[in-house]
């Protein structure tokens, strides 16, 4: 009997070790909010050492006051970014809103100070349009608390707002119009036909008509004229036998015309002029070889200005309207420029500029009568950065590399005088119709400096900003194409010998996290970490759950899982389905809200890796959607990534 009570204690003392190990495995940050599983306790150590890159801040510009005389930034103090006025340049931050949730879009209401912005809930990215009095800090929402609304669009005298919302069935992006004084007043005057992005790009003077956007996909989009009375529209850019981008900006000063970015005519985007009634197209950049991404106009219709990615780097030109002469712009640092937005009276020009050394900032260009001069550019925010010495701070360089068919990769690097081989992260941007650029990342450079690490960030073939064959080069069944550029990377890393090779991780989100786990599926033995950010871990499960108004869009990109043939293909190149072939370490970070790429599809990757008792970490915000836009779920995730990086790299 003694033997069976002391067989029992030992037995129950072997199951409470077991439970505490596994209760060890799982817990909790952030009042419940951050999930983590298998990640160990973050030390005091790295804690301590991330806290001036953790409290770095941005001021992105965000619109002038209706007298031009002051500017709205977004920036963050607390939590989250919210909305704050700046008086004059340099002159302190007044914060305006105060919310859980960080402020999205912003448009001022013309010849008011009234605003309406858009703010989600736990990144859902199911925004609500709320109207703002600046001045009181009192604000009212004037959607229906439920759908997905953005683009709020005013017409130039008076109180409506045209936007986009899901309203009427919870999938179609459809276009409606609501007089802001009487939410109750909304209505569609433009559904979706085919599930497709419809939306508002510009009021005409009347107030009779509105130019419609039509996105299909980047490579693919068109644009009408509604008239507002009848609901009728009128193709005016594109067509349906031929495929090429057409972004309608604006109407000219007359409405007589619309200037538009399209690239019909050429390998990029260019700005272009059509005369709504001769019909004649004028192409106003042809002699500029690279994408304008940026347009802007003033409000008399006189000025405008954009923007040219030239590998990367922002290029900012003034458009005379009339002469349709336009002319660069000087004096402007180096880096990226976004933001524009004219005073109403046209006399500046507001911006926000990034570079390396600078998160974004608000700056203010001062302009002539003649709408190609300009005067002084003035800085009126200086973002903390933490107290680093950014004179430190690692500056990128362009390089290319050949792929496996001889084609030149176009990528980033960030690397420290070689005094020894150093460690390497490449870092895999998503869309994956986007583009690494040469922006401020405070992460990039913590890695450089406490890691000694080269981080190099691809732009790998189916990028933004290399044309629209180079868009298309991994569509459908090349799918895999680009994760060869990543194998033809490892060689040119090997070739290198400032860099060390036999100590590699890759990082991504979105697209770019199913790019991290196709790495670790094809060349696991060549990396030592990864690390998966939102991703996609099987193309036909991210096709089914994805939210229904980015289905059809995706699967322009990735393909159509419904075809027998290419279900088969997705299902084939699915990380998931090929758990047996990854061998390295992965942190896989998720947000429990994300409408693109579902939390499924964290959770199936991690229960196939644990399965096959593969290593990794799982990290899940459930306050969170695509990416993690709150400060203390943001921090975690950081330390986090030092501290598997210190450990597998």
């Amino acid at each position: 009997m003694g033997s069976i009570k002391i067989n029992y204690l030992f037995l129950l003392c072997i199951l409470v070790i077991g439970q505490v190990n596994a209760d060890t495995n799982k817990r909790t940050e952030n009042n419940g909010n951050l999930i983590l599983q298998n990640i160990p306790v973050i030390p005091d150590n790295i804690k301590n050492d991330l806290t001036q890159y953790q409290n770095v801040r941005s001021a992105p510009f965000r619109g002038f006051n209706q007298e031009g005389t002051q500017i709205y930034i977004t920036t963050r103090f607390g939590n989250v970014s919210q909305l704050h006025k700046v008086k004059s340049e340099g002159a302190a931050r007044q914060q305006i809103t105060f919310f859980d949730e960080p402020i999205g879009s912003i448009s001022r209401k013309p010849l008011s100070n009234s605003i309406a912005f858009t703010m989600d809930t736990g990144g859902t990215e199911n925004n609500q349009i709320f109207l703002l009095d600046p001045n009181a800090g009192s604000s009212l929402m004037i959607t229906d608390g439920q759908s997905r609304n953005g683009g709020a669009l005013w017409e130039r005298n008076g109180p409506r707002i045209a936007y986009q919302s899901t309203r009427r069935n919870g999938r179609s992006n459809d276009v409606w119009i609501m007089d802001s004084n009487n939410p109750e007043s909304a209505e569609v005057i433009l559904e979706s036909p085919d599930g497709t992005w419809w939306g508002a790009s510009d009021w005409s003077k009347d107030g009779k008509k509105i130019l419609i956007q039509n996105y299909i996909s980047i490579t693919n989009a068109k644009a009408y004229i509604l008239d507002i009375q009848s609901k009728k529209k009128e193709i005016i850019l594109g067509s349906d036998n031929t495929e090429s981008y057409n972004a309608v900006l604006a109407f000219d000063q007359s409405d007589k015309g619309i200037f538009y970015i399209t690239n019909e005519f050429a390998e990029f985007n260019q700005l272009a002029y059509k005369n709504l009634i001769t019909n004649k197209i004028k192409v106003l950049t042809d002699t500029i070889p690279w994408d304008v991404d940026g347009f802007v106009i003033s409000m008399d219709g006189e000025k405008a200005a954009f923007t040219v990615n030239e590998n990367g780097f922002s290029t900012l030109y003034l458009l005379d309207t009339m002469s349709k002469k336009y002319r660069k712009v000087d004096r402007v640092p180096i880096g990226l420029i976004g933001g524009m937005e004219f005073s109403e009276d046209g006399g500046r020009l507001g911006l926000t500029i990034n570079n390396f050394q600078s998160p974004s900032d608000s700056y203010v260009l001062d302009l002539k009568t003649n709408p190609l001069l300009f005067g002084d550019l003035t800085r009126w925010t200086y973002s903390e950065v933490g107290g680093l010495n950014v004179s430190e701070f690692v500056e990128p360089r362009l390089i290319t590399y050949k792929s496996f068919d001889d084609r030149p990769i176009p990528a980033f690097i960030y690397a420290k005088e070689c005094l020894e081989p150093q460690p390497v992260i490449i870092s895999i941007h998503g869309g994956p119709e986007s583009q690494s650029r040469p922006s401020f990342s405070q992460r990039i450079q913590l890695w450089a400096q406490r890691l000694d690490a080269a981080v190099i960030t691809p732009n790998v073939r189916g990028s933004d900003g290399y044309g629209k064959k180079y868009l298309k080069l991994d569509n459908g069944f090349l799918r895999e194409d680009s994760v060869r550029d990543i194998g033809a990377l490892l060689d040119w890393i090997e070739a290198q010998p400032c860099l060390d090779s036999s100590r590699v991780a890759v990082i991504g989100g979105s697209y770019g996290g199913y790019m991290v786990l196709a790495s670790a599926t094809h060349y696991s033995d060549r990396l030592k970490a990864a690390v998966d950010i939102v991703g996609i871990s099987n193309f036909v499960t991210f096709l089914e759950n994805t939210e229904d108004y980015r289905r059809d869009l995706r699967r322009v990109e990735y393909g159509d899982e419904r075809d027998p043939e290419m279900r088969a293909f997705l299902e084939s190149i699915s990380p998931d389905n090929n758990i047996e072939k990854i061998s390295v370490p992965i942190l896989v970070v998720q947000g429990e809200n994300d409408p693109r790429v579902p939390v499924t599809e964290s959770e199936q990757v991690v229960k196939s890796l644990e399965e096959k008792e593969k290593t990794v970490w799982y990290m899940n915000a459930l306050n969170e959607g695509h990416g993690f836009r709150k400060k203390e779920n943001r921090d975690i995730y950081e330390q986090t990534v030092i501290l598997f990086f210190e450990k597998y790299l």
